[in-house]
Formats: structure tokens, C-alpha cells, sequence
């Protein structure tokens, strides 16, 4: 089923098995270099990816990445 909500202020749509989820299949949540609050330390795809989702209101999990560095 596919469900209408308020993601950040604006209506989306999602998949209702999928919404919330990101995080749980995210490559980046399991990485050290994924460092949100140090502009210097954070990564860059990351940072760019966020960038994106927000200003077109996706959510997008990294599935696969060439900078990944386990924790």
C-alpha cells in the first residue's frame, strides 16, 4: 500500500512496509566516516546525498559506496 504523510513539512508518498526504514538497509548509518555534526570530519557523498533528498523531499538509502569504512 502506498501512503501519503509529512516528511520535514512537505506531503510525500511511501511504500507503508518501506516508510521509517532507511536507516535499517543505509550503508552510511554502519560507517565511521558518516559524521553529520563535524563539517571538516563528515563525508561528502553523504553530506551531497542529504542534500539532495532535501531539497527534492526523497529519502534515499546508500545501498553500495566506494568510501565506506566500517565501524
Amino acid at each position: 500500500m502506498i501512503e501519503k504523510y509529512t516528511h520535514h513539512g512537505k506531503e510525500v508518498y511511501v511504500k507503508s512496509e518501506l516508510k521509517g526504514q532507511h536507516r535499517d538497509y543505509c550503508l552510511c548509518y554502519s560507517c565511521e566516516i558518516f559524521n553529520v555534526n563535524n563539517p571538516i570530519l563528515k563525508c561528502k557523498i553523504a553530506d551531497e546525498l542529504y542534500n539532495f533528498c532535501v531539497k527534492h523531499n526523497t529519502v534515499t538509502p546508500v545501498f553500495e559506496c566506494p568510501k565506506y569504512k566500517g565501524i
